[in-house]
């Protein structure tokens, strides 16, 4: 099973359901769990989540999730980089030897109109481990 889990976390509406299905991937897997929030400059950000832009908020966000964490038990790391998220996770996901990404997708590029811009479809064609997408 997977004893390394890369949770990359912005702060889209899917974001509380992405973070359960980690929790309990975490759990299933016994594993250990590593957050990444990507801060966003302006020609990367998603104009419906302007906050990504925040360094101020992000390290907010990355607390907030490491105690959701904590509460149920498991120890987190979280990392705070500055890039282009989809990059920025799968550069994250080689350097700490993940073996397993969760994350969200706002649904719109896995078909394909859209898709090369779409940061999920990304990283499920760059990331050096498998990559479970929540939709």
């Amino acid at each position: 099973m997977y004893k390394k889990i890369l949770f990359p976390i912005d702060s889209g509406p899917g974001a509380k359901k992405v973070m359960q299905t980690a929790l309990d991937m975490t759990q299933l897997c016994n594993a250990s769990v590593t957050i990444l929030s990507v801060v966003e400059s302006e020609e990367d950000s998603d104009p419906a989540h302007p906050e990504q832009m925040s360094e101020k908020a992000v390290a907010s966000l990355l607390a907030q999730a490491k105690q959701v964490f904590e509460q149920r038990g498991f120890s987190a790391e979280t990392i705070e980089r500055d890039g282009h998220p989809a990059f920025v996770i799968c550069d994250v996901a080689d350097e700490i030897g993940a073996e397993l990404v969760v994350m969200g997708c706002r649904g719109t590029g896995l078909i394909e109109e859209g898709n090369e811009d779409s940061v999920s479809n990304k990283v499920i064609n760059l990331s050096p481990c498998p990559v479970l997408v929540v939709p």
